[in-house]
């Protein structure tokens, strides 16, 4: 006699065999999502905001969501969340987080400062003012921050002060736009004068309220028809910094290091003058450099250096 045809052996036996396959293909999906979710977040970059300085971590204690109360154990644990961002492959921008700007943003936004949703909010805002983070530890990385700090706030300044100058009585041009022209311009000069070698440049410029300082590294070939290596960005301080000394007309000065294998380092100077940069003789390149801005006391020679007078650099033109 044939067997009964058992329907619900049969399936069960179907299921029996199925399920196995069935979750390893479900594991398998799920994997691959998870996997697919986490290449994805490297794509996706972050901004820590940091409390670098003592002060503004206490200001921050007054908040009761903020959990930390010592500040190098904070730093700490920075230092290791940043560590760990990096392990995933996930690019980081870190950025000074100003206290004061935060709870400024908060009350424009309508935002409760207590919260940790308000402090993620207002550190998306600072993406563009950081630095991104490449390994350093902390303590290397605070410096850093502090600088690009005040090199944003030079360059805020040094644009405001341009834009706020006006236009000439005499003829109408723009003041500000016509001395930023001059003082690229009389970049391309510096370097075109400075030869091959390693070139560094000071300039600085007094004002009412503070005093301008940029600092530019570059690089030039033995080709004089190749443009000098120079950081975009240095490059922009740089000129914008120089321009708002020739459109305030005060005084200020401008330094250029040089250093090459075959000779010893160079030194030029020049210094504004009613809006015009003027080139310094080689006694008083020396003066500026053999004296201490502090005390005004002599200060002993560098040895190996020369001390050259400036070269023109400043072209003809209208000079408002």
């Amino acid at each position: 006699m044939p067997p009964k045809n058992d329907t619900t052996s049969t399936n069960s036996a179907a299921r029996t065999s199925r399920t196995p396959r069935t979750d390893r293909y479900t594991r398998a999906a799920r994997k691959s999502g998870t996997d697919r979710r986490r290449r994805l977040r490297r794509e996706v970059p972050g901004t820590v905001g940091l409390l670098a300085d003592a002060g503004d971590f206490a200001a921050m204690r007054d908040y009761r969501s903020f959990v930390f109360d010592d500040h190098r154990d904070y730093l700490r644990h920075v230092d290791g969340l940043l560590r760990s961002l990096a392990a995933q492959g996930i690019h980081t921008t870190v950025a000074l987080f100003d206290p004061e700007e935060f709870a400024a943003y908060a009350a424009e936004h309508g935002l409760d400062p207590d919260t940790a949703e308000a402090r993620t909010l207002f550190t998306a805002e600072l993406a563009g003012a950081g630095l991104p983070y490449t390994g350093q530890p902390i303590d290397d990385l605070v410096p850093l921050l502090v600088d690009e700090a005040v090199r944003q706030a030079t360059w805020e300044y040094a644009t405001a002060l341009l834009a706020g100058v006006g236009t000439c009585a005499d003829c109408g041009e723009d003041i500000g736009h016509a001395s930023f022209e001059r003082a690229a311009a009389a970049l391309r000069r510096l370097m075109a004068g400075a030869g091959p070698g390693r070139h560094h440049l000071v300039c600085s410029v007094p004002t009412e309220t503070e005093q301008l300082v940029a600092v530019l590294h570059a690089e030039t070939g033995p080709d004089p028809e190749e443009p000098p290596r120079i950081e975009r960005r240095d490059g922009l301080d740089f000129v914008t910094v120089l321009a708002a000394g020739l459109a305030l007309g005060g005084p200020g000065g401008l330094v250029l290091r040089s250093t090459t294998e075959e000779h010893r380092d160079r030194v030029h100077g020049w210094r504004l003058d009613r809006g015009r940069l003027a080139v310094l003789s080689a006694a008083a390149v020396f003066n500026a450099y053999c004296t201490d801005a502090d005390t005004g006391e002599p200060v002993a020679p560098e040895p190996g250096v020369e001390y050259c007078p400036g070269y023109e650099v400043d072209g003809p033109g209208p000079h408002h």
